[in-house]
C-alpha cells in the first residue's frame, strides 16, 4: 500500500551516483537553469516533490537524498562517515558529475541549509539565487535554547533507543511538522518510509549527534566558517518562506537570516510549522515559481 502511494505521490525515475561503492540517489528532472534542492533531517527528497513538479518544465531540478536518507544506501558507521564535512563533499561531487557549475538556484531546508550553504561558500561564483525554508547556516542564535528533545536524541542512550528503535524522530516530525494542514496517515507513512528499521535509521540519529554546539565538537569550525562566509550572498535575489511554529528553526533563526540578508523577500506564516512546503504548499510553491520567473537567469 505504501509503495503504491509512493508511486503516485513521487512520480519520478531516480538516478544513482556511485560514491565509494555507495548508491547516492538523486532526482534530475527537466532542463534549463539548475535548481538544486537540499533536504534536512528526518525528511528526504520526497519533501520537494511538489516543487519539482511545478518547476521541471522550465528548470533542471536536482534533488539528492543524503547517504542514509531517502532512497540512498544506508551503510553502517564502518562504511560511511556521517558528518557535515562528508555531506558537503557528496553534494559537491554530485554537482561536479552532473556538470552543474554555474547559475545555481539553491533551495535549502532544515540541516540542508548548513550543507547547501557550506557548498555555496566553497563555490560562491556558482550561486545565482537562494530560496531559504526554515533552516540555518550558522550556530544556534544566542537567544535560542537547544530543544530538550534534540538534546535527548543527541546525547543519551535513551535517545538512541527512541530514534533507532522506535523511529521517534521521523514519526514525531511527521506529526508536529505541519500545523495548518496536518499530515494524514498516508503522507506520514511516506515521510517515514525510508526509515523502517534500526539499520535504516542510522542517519536520522547521526544527523542529530553531529550538531556542533561548542568549539570542541566536530564540525564546529566548519559552521563558523560558513556563518562568516554567507554574507557575500546578500546581494543575490533571496526568497525566505518561514513557518513560524517551527519548534527548532523558530523566530530566532528567522531574525538571524533577516540580519544577514536585510534585502531578502520574506514571507512568514504564523500558523505553519517546519514542513512549510507541506503546510502552506498552495502559497509557497507559487511564490517560489514567481520569484524564479521574476529573477530570470540563463542556464
Amino acid at each position: 500500500m505504501v509503495a503504491a502511494a509512493l508511486e503516485k505521490e513521487y512520480p519520478f525515475t531516480g538516478k544513482r551516483l556511485d560514491i565509494g561503492g555507495l548508491g547516492y540517489h538523486y532526482l534530475d528532472e527537466g532542463s534549463g537553469a539548475p535548481v538544486v534542492m537540499v533536504h534536512g533531517n528526518p525528511s528526504w527528497s520526497f519533501y520537494y516533490r511538489n516543487l519539482v513538479i511545478a518547476l521541471r518544465d522550465s528548470y533542471r531540478c536536482v534533488v539528492p537524498d543524503h547517504i542514509g536518507c531517502g532512497l540512498s544506501d544506508k551503510p553502517g558507521d564502518d562504511g560511511y562517515d556521517y558528518t557535515l564535512f562528508r555531506r558537503v563533499d557528496d553534494l559537491e561531487l554530485l554537482l561536479e558529475k552532473l556538470e552543474i557549475q554555474k547559475n545555481i538556484t539553491l533551495v535549502v531546508h532544515d540541516w540542508g541549509g548548513m550543507i547547501g550553504m557550506a557548498y555555496a561558500v566553497r563555490h560562491p561564483e556558482r550561486i545565482a539565487r537562494l530560496v531559504i525554508l526554515n533552516t540555518g547556516a550558522f550556530h544556534l542564535p544566542p537567544e535560542k535554547q537547544f530543544p530538550p528533545g534534540l538534546r535527548i536524541c543527541r546525547d543519551t542512550p535513551v535517545g538512541t533507543l527512541l530514534v533507532r528503535g522506535f523511529n521517534a524522530f521521523s514519526v514525531a516530525a511527521s506529526y508536529v511538522g505541519c500545523k495548518r494542514n496536518p499530515m494524514n496517515a498516508s503522507l506520514r507513512a511516506l515521510y517515514q518510509y525510508p526509515y523502517n528499521s534500526w539499520q535504516n535509521r542510522i542517519a536520522t540519529l547521526r544527523f542529530v549527534q553531529d550538531i556542533p554546539l561548542k568549539p570542541a565538537d566536530r564540525g564546529y569550525d566548519l559552521v563558523s566558517s560558513v556563518a562568516s562566509g554567507i554574507g557575500q550572498f546578500s546581494h543575490l535575489p533571496i526568497l525566505i518562506c518561514w513557518g513560524e511554529l517551527d519548534f527548532v528553526f523558530d523566530r530566532h533563526f528567522l531574525a538571524e537570516w533577516q540580519r544577514r540578508f536585510p534585502d531578502a523577500e520574506i514571507h512568514r506564516y504564523a500558523d505553519c510549522g517546519h514542513y512549510i512546503l507541506e503546510d502552506a504548499k498552495d502559497e509557497v510553491i507559487p511564490l517560489i515559481t514567481t520569484f524564479l520567473e521574476r529573477t530570470n537567469i540563463q542556464p
